[in-house]
């Protein structure tokens, strides 16, 4: 009778959850994340941007009159989303960036706001985080809660 050694099992490896659907080609994500840059931006870059002066730049915020009353992004005008027409809109410049926010991630305001103001055809970016990211940086902000 012959004897067999004893068999060596290779510990499996671990199924990837990040892996589960494969990456994107380069060329792929590269589209994806250009994309994305081109419609948000965040609450560092806002602030870099209106530190150095760069000329353009419209911060606005679209939560209600009376949120943006007790407090909001230093400077920022205040644009309720649910009040955006041609109407109420004739007065701004359609030369100017309008960078839109509202609360913080879980508020889609900014992101409603964005898009009428787009429809508009206005220029337009959210920043991602809204206010309460922008605070949590330190920045600076008006208002009187």
């Amino acid at each position: 009778m012959t004897q067999t050694a004893p068999r060596i099992l290779a510990a499996a490896a671990p199924a990837s959850l990040v892996l589960e659907v494969p990456a994107a080609a380069p060329d792929v994500a590269l589209r994806h994340y250009a994309a994305r840059l081109s419609v948000e931006t965040d609450p560092s870059d806002v602030r870099h941007d209106l530190e150095a002066g760069v000329p353009g730049l419209v911060v606005a915020d679209m939560r209600g009159a009376a949120d943006y009353a007790e407090e909001h992004v230093a400077g920022a005008i205040s644009l309720p989303y649910r009040t955006l027409t041609e109407e109420s809109t004739a007065h701004l410049s359609r030369d100017e960036l309008y960078v839109c926010y509202c609360w913080d991630p879980g508020c889609n305001a900014g992101a409603k706001g964005a898009a009428r103001l787009a429809e508009l055809g206005f220029r337009v970016k959210e920043m991602i985080g809204g206010l309460e990211y922008w605070k949590r940086n330190g920045y600076p902000t008006e208002g009187g809660g």
